[in-house]
């Protein structure tokens, strides 16, 4: 047996007190005369001996309640057999998992009790065993400012009611590194202790392998034990074409997956469409795995629509929405910029008359270079060199995503086309001599996927009628649209910049002029279909969604005169909520960072829905630029998690950590003080100190003389 506060038992010399006026009687005695001696003899002899058991008794309870009340103070305990141990002294940091997949339920007992409830309840029993504790911290995946300091067990409790679901779960890795500071910043010496309340789940807990605690750290790992049940949940959306036409068809393609270990069969799919039921399906989904299903939406009118996919999947429903956004109809823009121009003029002929289109044209001479920023397609037609701020800002343009097509003048600038064009990955530009004699086209390959809705179905095995061409110019790289029957490049392909296939800038180089005096390309039925596709191609395929985990946002900036779109503040508004993120303009595109969780105010909460991106121009009017849709990540959405015998294997080499099994929500306090704590003994003292003080009582008041 051990004494939690041995100091006490200094209170023991008190047992002094009761036995000094035992021993000593410091009344006076007085002497009373009676006038029959014998029989007051008789009596005397009597009440003394009587007198003398009781007191003795009386003693002996008074010296047994003071013992057991000293011996209540100094707590004593028979110490665990766990070679970890507790220690009340020290400070402790308590961590529950607050993330969307502890909404999960029991399966097996009723009634059905969701995850986080289980884990507070436990959490609550631990805080018994620290009622007097003051070093207490209770950190959850907010890390809000609130985690930042130590409470007292009472002052947790309370908190304990207001934990809610958080959108933004955490590595364990995080979560130690978040409680290591805390508890360095109490400036507390000796052994801490930490607790971990959680589901474990694999897609957000982060290699346990790899994680390493502090020697001088206790860890106590409390697994909630989750099953892995079947859950459903949309993986992305996306449209089959780049962009939506009204009063049209439009196909939008929803990509779904089943984490769980059976199948499921024929899951309704309901497709809202500006809170407008537009679409329904069923799919079938493998067990741990995914299917495609195609849903149509028309559209009747230009500009942004919310959408969103909807199914009924039990227990887990925070997944069960996805909210996207499409934008009917978004004009592509046109920019076309010449040097030499031809008669009649094709390209504006091609782009300016068609709804599709904004279309604006300027002299490579004399125009503003910040209309590069709201471009998707540069045409920069017959232009005899390129240099100074032109060169260096289509150079920027088409490295950050944009597209260009360059059509020669008749005599080309080499030793300016030739660096320009190299620092956009085409390199060995030469002049052709001058008066080159026209070449046929040769038939262009129809599996090519620049072509794939160029021809009609019916035209693609029969033998075209292709243009003639005298080129002024030939080069390297690139892939080959089009090519001259003399093997020569006609039109190319280059993809520039190193981001992805959407983030890449498209290069295209045509060989010829459109003037007819090389060639009849610009008169050929080929040429607005091919003007077209590279329009269309020049269009970034729209994100219908966004996820909370991107963290950072891009899109393309607004093109104001005077540069505004630098200088312009952007916010994030959903119903009453009103954010201002990190942002910054590069060239033409706006990069906005989401805030975490511990950024936001007091109150303020992210959920997932629709957001508007508002700029807040010179005279602090808001205008909404366009409708973003955000949803909570899918990592949660995975149902796998660490079992107690995986987690005890992956902490297998640290043994100052602890491992617990699924323990029941009764017995939770009373066997973690037992396997670690030891056995209190102090109640049993006061307990004891209270029989014995009843029993003074009872000796005092029934055995009088």
């Amino acid at each position: 047996m051990s004494f939690l506060f041995p100091s006490f038992l200094w209170g023991l010399l008190a047992l002094a007190v009761p036995i000094a006026i035992h021993l000593f009687n410091f009344r006076r005695t007085r002497r009373v005369y009676f006038t029959n001696v014998a029989l007051l003899q008789t009596v005397q002899t009597t009440t003394r001996s009587f007198r003398r058991l009781r007191d003795w008794l009386i003693l002996l309870a008074r010296c047994l309640f003071l013992a057991a009340l000293v011996a209540a103070f100094a707590q004593p305990f028979i110490p665990s057999k766990s070679s970890l141990g507790l220690s009340r002294q020290g400070a402790t940091s308590l961590y529950i998992d607050n993330s969307f997949s502890m909404q999960n339920e029991e399966a097996n007992n009723a009634p059905h009790r969701r995850y986080i409830d289980i884990a507070v309840s436990k959490l609550d029993q631990l805080l018994t065993l620290f009622r007097n504790a003051t070093s207490l911290q209770l950190l959850t995946n907010d890390f809000s400012a609130d985690e930042q300091q130590t409470a007292t067990a009472e002052a947790i409790r309370d908190r304990l009611a207001s934990v809610k679901l958080a959108h933004t779960p955490r590595t364990l890795e995080a979560v130690y590194r978040r409680q290591r500071n805390l508890l360095a910043s109490t400036g507390r010496g000796g052994t801490h202790q930490l607790f971990w309340f959680s589901d474990f789940q694999k897609s957000t807990a982060g290699d346990l392998r790899r994680l390493k605690i502090d020697t001088a750290d206790r860890l106590f790992v409390v697994p909630v034990t989750a099953q892995a049940e079947r859950n459903v949940a949309v993986d992305s959306v996306w449209l089959t074409t780049p962009f939506v036409r009204e009063m049209q068809n439009n196909s939008l393609n929803v990509r779904l997956h089943n984490s769980g270990k059976e199948a499921v069969q024929n899951l309704p799919i309901r497709l809202y469409l500006d809170d407008v039921q537009a679409s329904t399906a069923s799919v079938n989904l493998p067990a741990n795995g995914t299917s495609d299903v195609t849903l149509t939406v028309n559209v009747t009118k230009k500009g942004f629509h919310r959408g969103r996919v909807f199914f009924d999947d039990q227990p887990i429903t925070f997944d069960n929405d996805y909210y996207f956004v499409i934008e009917a109809s978004p004009a592509i823009r046109v920019l076309h910029l010449f040097g030499q121009k031809t008669t009649p003029d094709y390209i504006q002929a091609v782009f300016e008359n068609d709804s599709l289109f904004a279309f604006r044209q300027f002299s490579a001479q004399n125009f503003d270079v910040g209309q590069l920023k709201g471009t998707d397609l540069v045409v920069l037609e017959g232009v005899s060199q390129v240099s100074g701020t032109l060169r260096t800002e289509l150079d920027q343009f088409v490295k950050q995503g944009g597209s260009m097509v360059v059509i020669p003048p008749a005599r080309p600038d080499g030793a300016s086309y030739g660096p320009f064009l190299s620092s956009l990955n085409v390199p060995g530009v030469q002049v052709s001599p001058a008066d080159a004699a026209p070449i046929p086209v040769a038939e262009p390959d129809r599996r090519n996927p620049f072509f794939a809705d160029v021809f009609q179905q019916g035209f693609r095995q029969e033998v075209l009628n292709m243009p003639q061409a005298a080129p002024v110019w030939q080069w390297n790289g690139g892939d080959r649209l089009l090519t001259l029957r003399s093997g020569q490049s006609f039109l190319t392909q280059s993809r520039v910049g190193g981001g992805t296939a959407g983030q890449q800038g498209q290069l295209y180089i045509l060989a010829s002029p459109l003037s007819a005096d090389y060639g009849n390309l610009a008169q050929h039925a080929l040429f607005v279909p091919v003007m077209y596709k590279m329009a269309a191609l020049s269009v970034r395929p729209q994100r219908t969604a966004y996820s909370f985990d991107d963290n950072v946002l891009t899109f393309p900036a607004v093109a104001n005169a005077g540069n505004a779109a630098d200088r312009a503040v952007y916010k994030l508004k959903n119903k009453s909520l009103e954010i201002i993120p990190v942002q910054r303009v590069v060239g033409n595109q706006l990069i906005l960072e989401l805030p975490k969780a511990n950024q936001l105010t007091a109150g303020q909460s992210v959920d997932a829905g629709y957001y508007e991106l508002q700029r807040t121009g010179e005279n602090g009017a808001p205008q909404t630029e366009r409708i973003i849709a955000l949803n909570h990540g899918r990592a949660e959405s995975q149902m796998a998690f660490y079992s107690p015998a995986e987690l005890r294997q992956a902490f297998a080499n640290q043994p100052n950590i602890e491992v617990f099994d699924s323990i029941q929500d009764s017995d939770f306090g009373q066997a973690l003080e037992r396997e670690n704590l030891g056995t209190n003994l102090w109640p049993y003292c006061i307990m004891a100190a209270l029989a014995f003080l009843l029993l003074e009582i009872l000796l005092v008041r029934l055995l009088k003389a």
